[in-house]
C-alpha cells in the first residue's frame, strides 16, 4: 500500500499535479515580428532618403530664401537677416504680378484642353488597329522622345519672322508672314503651340491604354441596344476613362504650370513681357539680373507652389465628389 501511495505521488510531481505541460517554445519565435519590421524599413529607407535630400530639403531651402533678405554675399556665405513676408510682399507689388499670373493661367489651360482634346482624339483613332497603326503610333512619340531644348530650338527656328517655314507656307498660300516671337500678342500664342504639340504624346499614351482595358463586349452590347459612334463614346467610353482621365489632366497639370525651358529658349519671356509666366519671373528675379533677388525670386517659385496645391486640392475634391454621385 505505501508503494502504490509513493508511486502515485512522484506521477503527480512530474505531471505537475495532473495539468497537461505546456509546449516547448520555439527558438527565435519573437524575434519574427522585429525581424520583418527590419526588412521593411530596410525597403523604406532609400524612398524616404530620397524623398529628403531631393524634395523635403530644396522646399525648406525655398522657403527659407523666401524669408530672408539674401544678397550674393549673404548667399554664399549663409547669414542672410529674417525679412518675414517682405519678399512676398514686393512680389504681389511688382507691376509684372499680374501679368504673369495670367500667362501662367492662360498658358496652363490652353495647353492641358488642346493636348487632352487632341491625345484623345488620337488614342480614339489609333485603338481601331487599322493598317500601320502601330507605325504611326510610334512616330507621334517623337515629340515627347526628344529633349525640351531640342524641341524648342526646332519651333524658334520653324516660326522664325524671315526664314521660318510657317511664314513660308502662308506666304505661298497668300496670306501675310505673322512676327511669331516679336509680336507680343503672338508671342504667347507660339510657346502654347509648341507646349501643345510636345504634350500630346504624353496625353495619346495614357488615354490609349485605358481604351486598351475597356472590354469589347460592352460597345457591343451598346451597339445592340442602339447607340450610334458618338453615343458609344459619350455614354461608354468617356465614363469609364475617367480615372484615366484624372491622372492625365492632373499630371498635365503639375507639368504645365512649371514649364520652364520651352518659354525661355523660344521668347525668353518677352517681348515687353508678353510671354512672362510665374516659372520665367522667377528666374529672371533670381537670376536674370546683375544684382538678383534671391528672396522674391523664391517667393515667386513658392506661389507657383501653392498655386499647383489648389488646383491639385480642387481637383481632387471634384474627382471625389463625382465618385459619390
Amino acid at each position: 500500500m505505501s508503494d502504490l501511495t509513493g508511486a502515485a505521488s512522484q506521477l503527480s510531481r512530474r505531471d505537475g499535479g495532473g495539468a497537461a505541460a505546456p509546449p516547448p517554445r520555439e527558438r527565435g519565435g519573437s524575434r519574427k515580428p522585429a525581424a520583418s519590421q527590419v526588412a521593411a524599413w530596410a525597403f523604406l529607407a532609400p524612398v524616404t532618403i530620397y524623398l529628403l535630400v531631393f524634395y523635403a530639403y530644396p522646399l525648406y531651402r525655398s522657403l527659407d530664401l523666401s524669408l530672408r533678405n539674401y544678397t550674393v554675399r549673404s548667399f554664399v556665405h549663409g547669414h542672410a537677416p529674417f525679412s518675414g513676408l517682405k519678399n512676398y510682399s514686393i512680389d504681389l507689388h511688382d507691376p509684372t504680378f499680374t501679368p504673369a499670373l495670367l500667362h501662367t493661367l492662360i498658358f496652363t489651360f490652353a495647353s492641358i484642353v488642346f493636348q487632352f482634346a487632341i491625345g484623345l482624339a488620337l488614342a480614339v483613332f489609333f485603338v481601331q488597329h487599322f493598317k500601320l497603326s502601330a507605325t504611326l503610333r510610334a512616330l507621334f512619340l517623337v515629340p515627347w522622345l526628344l529633349p525640351l531644348i531640342v524641341s524648342a530650338s526646332t519651333w524658334s527656328w520653324m516660326l522664325n519672322s524671315d526664314s521660318g517655314v510657317v511664314n513660308s507656307v502662308l506666304h505661298h498660300a497668300g496670306i501675310a508672314s505673322v512676327n511669331w516671337l516679336t509680336a507680343p500678342k503672338w508671342a504667347l500664342v507660339s510657346v502654347i503651340i509648341a507646349n501643345i504639340w510636345i504634350g500630346i504624346p504624353f496625353n495619346l499614351v495614357l488615354m490609349y491604354s485605358g481604351l486598351q482595358a475597356i472590354s469589347p463586349d460592352i460597345y457591343e452590347a451598346a451597339a445592340l441596344d442602339g447607340a450610334n459612334g458618338w453615343q458609344r463614346f459619350w455614354r461608354v467610353t468617356f465614363p469609364l476613362l475617367r480615372p484615366v482621365t484624372a491622372v492625365t489632366l492632373l499630371l498635365g497639370l503639375v507639368y504645365t504650370l512649371k514649364v520652364f525651358d520651352i518659354i525661355w529658349i523660344m521668347t525668353r519671356g518677352g517681348p515687353a513681357g508678353a510671354s512672362t509666366t510665374f516659372a520665367t519671373w522667377s528666374y529672371q528675379l533670381s537670376f536674370g539680373n546683375l544684382l538678383p533677388a534671391f528672396g522674391p525670386g523664391a517667393a515667386a517659385a513658392n506661389m507657383l507652389i501653392v498655386m499647383t496645391l489648389i488646383f491639385g486640392f480642387v481637383y481632387f475634391r471634384i474627382q471625389r465628389k463625382q465618385r459619390e454621385s
